[in-house]
Order: structure tokens, then sequence, then C-alpha cells
């Protein structure tokens, strides 16, 4: 497949003749599930260099090497590079790590399995718990015992740890999880056996659960250790193959990679702690996102990034992405996922990607997703032995997408594939392949709005008092069906939506985090140093250091008696008396904004966390997809509507001819180079000077 960049750089320029020009790019590359993206901004103008290459998953730097290539960005001059990355998650849910031994307290090998006792299907009968990474003959107990103050009750017993570390080598396992009962409050022994780890167990990667989390609570704390382990090897060897291949093209920039708190670690950092790597790709569409939000003066933005594999989505409340402190990989209504306690911006995921495979029940339900044609074999009208129909191939029956400009022409559609594909659905759902596409649609469409209530309404939000952002390769295409099923009456399409979520990697901060469980009442005096600890702490995990570096703390805060709890950010300024009295009526606050209550009892805190970042330099707002005419003639076309016009002839568009203040009102499909957005009856879309497409409801 031909390069798909939005803008291909024209030459290669002589290296002495790009150092006399000083031409240097800050540099981005996301992988997704089906295409991996690139953006690069040339800093001295500002001009935006896009790319996309097929996800190569049996070896994923041969598409990130890929997509530099057909850039055209020469390696060395390249100033900065951030990437996005979805080893850590893949490497979870398709259980691809490596074989992980547990050392824990005597009494606790069988935490893992216990878990926790709040299903999430209480009345499901076969319901089975998730599967613990680590089996029971890998789980070690030794003797050692600290207090949940940090007090040391019972002394590591080293000969015990010794006698575990040869039935650890005659396992032959490739990382050790190292979590011993209270080590949040007090990591001493976690330390001692780290070391004695280290010297008995030569190129065996160890983490103690200290080392990626500072919170509470055993099976948690557990699983984020283990987990952290087991996909350690994997990270540290895909990673340090990147690097040394990106050095060998001549690259001298520093290596970043995106963290699931927003954010960017080194590549080396992001070695050592490869479970903040969980949502890295994802986050950074959010970050985009919000400062899309920013730039139109909307502080409310909803976030929508529907890929090849997965639609993703977040809310962005007061300009603030939401962070959690505790997420669950791969949960849904029916199965709990395994807890991980890193900071992940709140993101709902669910399978209605492009590539989603869709498919009927023995009772002749249709279904979309979870699974994914990918990358490979990818969807039937790809044409590269996927024969199975996907919501690009329903998009395409439904007239939707041209056959001859996907990815700007460089990558020609097999409709008659897509045609046979959802035949095959239809008689299984006795209906045509018109019909079955419909279906397909209506499901995505379904799915999506509601990942989107979730974050917004479930969270007492109304998405009508939102700015709808949506993004992705197939994010416009189905932006404006949403608009109008949640009543949202502002959506932006922003420039070069299909490599949106890569030039919100541009936008990445490095940062640091530092989180802590303290349970206790709201006290400045005990808060204060807690606050200062925390803050030293994210320092010195900052690789750069600036004078404008930024300092945000939260504290998460419950009523006394409850369970759960909610994170509130603290105001700038002195941890005093005052300070709680603003942070008790923010909490009242959002408790009324998530449950519709609060309560006139007293507030604990139960853990604090501070995040230090040093912003990016800025990036210059260009407007990517204006320009002049690719030369290519765009006529109308039949479009299937469904319930929002039927079949009719829809004015098509390329999005380069767009001018600012110049409306024009739906039916239309407006066609860039990796992207495709489509406009309803009733609604009108505008190009703004930002270059971002706007669809508003009525004319």
């Amino acid at each position: 497949m031909p390069g798909t960049g939005l803008r291909e750089h024209p030459t290669l320029l002589s290296r002495k003749t790009r150092e006399e020009a000083r031409i240097r790019y800050r540099t981005a590359i996301d992988i997704g599930g089906t295409f991996t993206d690139l953006a690069a901004v040339e800093l001295s103008t500002g001009e935006l260099t896009l790319s996309k290459s097929p996800t190569t998953p049996q070896s994923l730097d041969e598409g990130v090497m890929a997509a530099l290539r057909r850039s055209g960005v020469p390696a060395d001059a390249i100033e900065r590079l951030v990437h996005g990355t979805t080893v850590v998650i893949n490497a979870i849910t398709e259980r691809r790590g490596v074989p992980t031994a547990l050392v824990t307290t005597r009494g606790f090998r069988d935490v893992l399995e216990i878990g926790r006792a709040n299903r999430p299907d209480l009345y499901n009968l076969s319901y089975a718990k998730p599967q613990p990474f680590v089996p029971r003959r890998l789980r070690f107990e030794v003797t050692e015992r600290m207090s949940y103050r940090g007090e040391v009750l019972r002394s590591l017993d080293e000969r015990e740890l010794k006698a575990v570390a040869r039935s650890i080598l005659e396992a032959g396992v490739e990382a050790v999880a190292v979590c011993f009962l209270h080590a949040w409050a007090n990591p001493a022994h976690e330390r001692r056996a780290v070391e004695l780890l280290g010297e008995l167990l030569p190129g065996v990667e160890i983490v103690a659960s200290h080392e990626v989390s500072g919170q509470w609570r055993e099976y948690e704390r557990t699983s984020t250790a283990v987990l952290s382990a087991y996909v350690k090897p994997v990270v540290r060897g895909y990673l340090a193959r990147l690097r040394d291949r990106l050095r060998e093209a001549g690259a001298t920039a520093p290596l970043f990679a995106v963290r699931s708190g927003g954010g960017v670690a080194s590549f080396e950092r992001a070695m050592r702690a490869p479970i903040n790597l969980l949502e890295s790709g994802p986050v950074a569409g959010v970050l985009a996102a919000a400062e899309a939000g920013r730039r139109l003066g909307a502080s409310d933005v909803l976030a929508l990034d529907v890929g090849g594999t997965t639609a993703k989505t977040s809310a962005v409340i007061g300009g603030r992405l939401r962070i959690e402190t505790l997420h669950h990989i791969g949960r849904t209504p029916r199965f709990a996922g395994y807890p991980v306690q890193v900071p992940v911006v709140e993101i709902v995921e669910i399978g209605a990607g492009g590539g989603s495979i869709a498919w009927a029940d023995e009772a002749g339900g249709l279904h979309v997703g979870p699974r994914s044609a990918g990358a490979e074999p990818g969807p039937a009208c790809y044409g590269t032995g996927g024969e199975e129909p996907t919501l690009t191939d329903a998009n395409l029956v439904a007239g939707r997408l041209d056959p001859e400009y996907f990815l700007g022409g460089s990558m020609r559609l097999d409709p008659d594939a897509a045609w046979r594909a959802l035949e095959r659905l239809g008689a299984s759902l006795h209906v045509s392949a018109r019909d079955a596409a419909r279906g397909v649609l209506r499901y995505a469409i379904a799915q999506m709005a509601h990942a989107l209530r979730l974050v917004s309404v479930r969270r007492g939000h109304d998405p009508r008092d939102f700015t709808f952002v949506a993004y992705g390769g197939a994010g416009p295409l189905h932006a404006a069906a949403l608009a109008r099923e949640l009543g949202v009456t502002q959506t932006v399409i922003p420039p070069a939506p299909g490599n949106f979520s890569a030039f919100g990697m541009l936008l990445s901060e490095i940062r640091s985090d530092a989180v802590r469980t303290h349970v206790g009442r709201l006290d400045p005096v005990a808060l204060a140093p807690l606050f200062d600890e925390l803050e030293k702490e994210a320092r010195e995990g900052l690789e750069e250091q600036g004078a404008n570096v930024e300092v945000h703390r939260f504290a998460e805060l419950r009523y006394v008696g409850q369970e759960h709890a909610l994170e509130v950010p603290l105001d700038p300024g002195p941890v005093d008396e005052a300070l709680m009295v603003r942070l008790r009526a923010d909490f009242d606050r959002r408790s009324e904004e998530a449950y519709a209550f609060s309560l006139p009892v007293a507030v604990e805190i139960v853990s604090a966390r501070v995040s230090v970042s040093l912003p990016a330099p800025p990036v210059r707002w260009t407007s990517a997809g204006r320009g002049s005419p690719v030369g290519r003639s765009f006529g109308p076309r039949e479009v299937d509507l469904d319930v929002h016009g039927g079949r009719r002839r829809a004015l098509v568009l390329e999005r380069s001819s767009l001018e600012p203040g110049r409306p024009v009102e739906g039916p239309c499909v407006i066609e860039e180079e990796a992207s495709t957005t489509l406009v309803l009856p009733g609604q009108r879309v505008e190009a703004d000077d930002l270059g971002n497409l706007i669809i508003r409801e009525g004319s």
C-alpha cells in the first residue's frame, strides 16, 4: 500500500542541507489495532506531516518504521519522538506475557484467587472468577509481617526467601512479582527481597508492589504488581528493539512513551514500570480533544475515538481529564476484570471499531464485536483475506464510503466482497444484505451512544451541555447520528481526525505522579506534610526539570462509613483549614453529581495524589484539512441514511474545498485522506478558521 500521509514530505534532503536549514520535527507515532499513525510538526513553520501504515501485529516495530518512512520525515531530523503503544494491553488481554511467579507474605498465597466478593453479575449462576495470571504452583510464601502502620511485626526470613528463589529458578520463570502485606506503609521487606532475588535470579525481571503502587488493598496491589511483572520483559524487549531501530535509522532524539494517566515518560522509565502504559494510545486522543475544546472556548468535552478495533470515549470536565487510580482491565457488566492501581484517564472502551466483526447468535440475534478483523486479515472489503462482515463493510454497502477513495485513494476497497459478507450475515438473520448492513450500523450506533452516556449521564452530566469531538478513522462517519441520538447541538471533527491521537501525543507533557494511601480525617496538620512528601517524590521522578513545572494535588475522599471514594482536586495554595472547607464543599458537589446525594456526616481522606508535569512546547494549530482540492472529481452518490432519510442522493465534497463562513446543508459526505464525515438531513456543516468541521442541528 503506498503512503497515506495527508501531506507527504516532497523530498529527502541530505543531512548537511537539513542541518544548514535546521529543519527539526517533533514526531508522534500511535499504534492502533488496524493502522499505525504518525503526526510530525516542523518546528520552524508549524507544517504538519501525517502518514498511516498498516499495523503489523507480529512485529509492531515494523509498522512504526513503515509509518516513519512513508511520512518522509528524516529520522535524524527528529527533535523529540513520542510513542503510544498497545503492547501492554494486548499482552494482558491476549495473555502473551511471560511465565511469572509471585512471592508474598505467608498466608496470602491465594489472594489472587480469592479476589473480591462484589461480583459484577450477581445472578449469573455460571459466573467464573477471573483466571489468575500466576498459577498456584508459582505462588510462593515467605515469613515476614508488617502492621498497617508500617511497624515490623516479624522480620523477613531470608533463609526461606533463598529456598523460594531456588524453586523459582527450577520453574524457569522470566519474571517475579513481590507483594508483601502492608508494603504500602513500609516497603523495607520488599526492598530487601528484591535485592536478594536480584542476586539469586540473574536475568529474571523482578517487580516489587511498592514500585508500582503506594496504595492499600492487597488484592488490587498484588494484581498490579503481577501484571506489571507479566508484561515487563515483553515491553522491555519491544521498546529496546524500537529504540535500536530508530537509532540505526539516524534518530538521536529523546524517546518518550505515553502513560495511561496522560503525560509521557522516557523509554527507560517506561521499561521499569510498564503497567503505566496500559492505555497509552487512547489517552493522547482525549488530551487532543480537550485542547480542541479549549481553543473553541469549550471546557466540557465529550471525546469519541472510533478506530479499527474499538470505540473509546471519555468526558473532559472543566478542561480537566478525569483520572482514576483504580482501573479494571477487561471489565464488563458480566466480567470483573483485572484491577490495576495506577493513574489512568477514565476511558470507556467497547468493541465497535471499523474492523469489529458482525455476527448472529444461535437465536438469530445480531451482534457487533468484540472480536475484530484487525489489520490481519482485515475487513472483507480490504481484500487481504478477511471474509467476515465488519462495521467498515456495512458502511461501504450503505454507500457511506467511496471504494475508490479510501485512505485518499491509496487503498481500494472491494464492494463485492463486502456485499458477499453481508449477504451471508443477512441469510442467518433472514434479511437482505442491505438490511443486514442497516442492522450492523444501528447496533454500532447504539453501543457507542451507550458508552457516551456512561461517561456523561451516568456521572450526572447532560450530554447536551458538552461539545462533542469525534475523531479516529471511523469517528466522523458516525458522529452526526450519535449527536442526534444524544441531543448534542455542536459536533466538532478536528483536522486530520484519522491521526488525531498521534497529534495529541505532540501535546503530551512530561509527567510524574505519586500516590499514597492515607486514611484519616481532613486535618491540615497531617495532610500538609503528606502532600509535601508526595510532591518531592513526584519531582524526583520527573526526568527533566524546568522553571515552568506545574504541580497538581488531589485527594480521594469518602463519607465516613462508606467503601468507595471520589477523587477531588485541591485548590492551589497552602494546606490549611480554609482549603479543607473548600475541599469538603467540592466533594459534596461531586457526590451529588455522581450519586445524586450528599450526607451531613464527616468526610475522610483515603489517599492523596500529586502530579508534577513539565508542559510540552506549544504546537501550532494548523488547518491540516484545508488547502487546494486534490484534483479529483466529486459528484453526488446514493447513500443509505436509514431512519434519517432512507436511500438518498447526497452531495460528496472534498474537505479541503470547504471554506470558513460557508455552511453546507446535509445530507452530504465529506471525504479526506484518512477519514469520511457523514452529515445528516436537517444538519449543516461549516469549516472554521482552525480547520475544524462544525456540525450543527437545524438550518
